[in-house]
């Protein structure tokens, strides 16, 4: 009778499971990418750097004599998750904890327990409702937690009420994102791209205590504001959104000042007819990997989301010898925040400009169609990626199941599966690529002087190269090239 009431309970309550299922894996969100390093990675200096200065778990800031104050040990911040749940799949519902739990874990957190509810919408008031509230603030001080984290954005006024009721700090998703950005953002314009999505988030949740930030200016006066402050006057909390607002006036005009030279090197690959390949995917997906196992890059490859968020653009060749620009870009997620995808609109127009992009999938994610939805959907608000190429690189093929990377290439046709880690798939990925990069149209058959084989270079770099003689007067070149070199060469043979 008493297994038969357990089954009950679990029948009842399948959300208990799906927590208990997502912290006995806690990390394996992290796991399937590996953390060895690999030769083609290069030294990976980023990452001793990060690994040097990570916190560390099980110390705590609490002082047993006040004298010790110079010796304090930091602690991690101790995390308990919430979300909701309203499909029929149990198994949804944990892929998005696990993810969860692991942007927490990146951003330098301990996750000590999680709440799920199935409802069909969120409570307007406190995000999970009034009785489930009141159990997780039970759960925050039984477990010693000092933060909660939601799995999906709250409102302002969501936020403050989950925050009265539970009395920790309450943060949601788009924050431990913006978080995540702002530990890794290393380039000047990176830096600057994470604070200005972090003030556009910041401005409508701007909050005061008591009365400090609906005060006025001025002095108190025998109970009133005093000489200049009559009348409605300017609040504290309207003068800190005015600075905000001057702060992102400022950030914009930096980031469109460092526009120009990128724009400069990009007109110089456009100048040179030199095809560009763009690098797209869900985070933690093996891009940065592919990368430099493609160009030898030596990128900084580590076993965490959002590990690298600056663009790289490397060289590198097909197997028939043409010359063709491989970018890197940011790696997306389910519900990127929007004040990102603005931020680094900049940084994402390396997609818009690409001939060519590589879509990189994590073949042994639990849901990777989830995964290639997402980057999907972000790519669809970047003007300009309609018409461009697409080929869906299933990486991690050699941990993937078998039955899944089949039933992938299936549903993805044309899709390539590779390992980035060993090298599995990479040549039939070259080929592939050299088949959907643009070739160059126009035929020509001209006498080049041996003083111009700067321009017989270029054609073996950026053309096709048919037939090739070398005469008493010069080069004889029959080669199908790009509309600015066949002019050159033109022009050359007729000097």
């Amino acid at each position: 009778m008493a297994d038969h009431d357990d089954d009950a309970v679990q029948q009842r309550d399948p959300a208990r499971d799906v927590v208990a299922r997502v912290l006995a894996r806690a990390g394996t969100a992290l796991q399937s990418g590996g953390a060895e390093g690999h030769e083609l990675d290069g030294e990976q200096l980023d990452r001793e750097e990060r690994s040097a200065l990570r916190r560390v778990a099980g110390l705590s800031t609490e002082l047993e004599d006040m004298s010790e104050v110079e010796y304090r040990k930091l602690r991690l911040e101790r995390v308990v998750l919430i979300g909701l749940w309203s499909g029929p799949q149990a198994e949804l519902a944990e892929v998005s904890m696990r993810e969860l739990a692991a942007l927490a874990e990146t951003a330098g957190s301990i996750v000590l327990d999680a709440v799920l509810q199935r409802r069909a919408t969120p409570d307007p008031a406190t995000f999970l409702g009034s009785g489930k509230a009141a159990e997780l603030a039970e759960l925050v001080a039984e477990v010693g937690a000092d933060t909660v984290v939601a799995d999906s954005e709250l409102s302002p006024s969501q936020r403050r009420a989950l925050e009265d009721v539970v009395k920790v700090k309450v943060i949601d998703r788009t924050a431990l994102i913006l978080d995540i950005f702002a530990q890794h953002a290393k380039s000047r314009e990176g830096k600057a791209q994470v604070e200005l999505a972090q003030l556009e988030y910041l401005l409508p949740r701007l909050r005061g205590w008591g009365e400090s930030m609906s005060r006025q200016a001025g002095g108190r006066v025998a109970g009133g504001a005093g000489i200049g402050s009559r009348g409605p006057g300017e609040t504290k909390i309207e003068l800190d959104r005015r600075r905000i607002r001057t702060r992102m006036a400022r950030l914009r005009r930096q980031i469109a000042a460092m526009a120009p030279s990128r724009e400069t090197k990009r007109a110089s690959r456009h100048r040179a007819q030199i095809p560009a390949v763009a690098i797209a995917g869900y985070t933690n997906a093996g891009k940065s990997s592919l990368l430099n196992r493609l160009t030898g890059a030596g990128v900084l490859v580590e076993n965490a989301l959002f590990a690298t968020l600056d663009p790289t653009v490397r060289r590198a060749e097909t197997p028939d010898g043409r010359i063709y620009t491989l970018a890197d870009t940011v790696g997306f997620v389910r519900s990127l925040p929007h004040e990102l995808v603005e931020a680094f609109r900049s940084t994402l127009e390396e997609v818009a400009d690409a001939d060519l992009i590589l879509h990189v999938v994590d073949a042994a994610h639990p849901d990777p169609e989830g995964q290639v939805k997402a980057v999907r959907d972000v790519l669809a608000d970047i003007p300009g990626t309609d018409d461009i190429p697409e080929i869906v690189v299933l990486n991690k093929a050699d941990l993937a199941d078998a039955g899944t990377v089949a039933a992938l290439r299936t549903r993805y046709p044309g899709a390539v599966a590779v390992s980035a880690r060993t090298g599995e798939g990479v040549e039939e990925l070259r080929e592939r690529i050299a088949e959907l990069l643009p070739r160059p149209s126009v035929r020509v058959d001209v006498l080049v002087p041996y003083s111009r084989g700067d321009l017989v270079s270029r054609a073996h770099a950026t053309g096709e190269v048919l037939t090739e003689e070398h005469t008493g007067d010069g080069t004889r070149l029959t080669a199908l090239v790009d509309p600015v070199l066949a002019a050159d060469l033109t022009a050359a043979a007729s000097a």
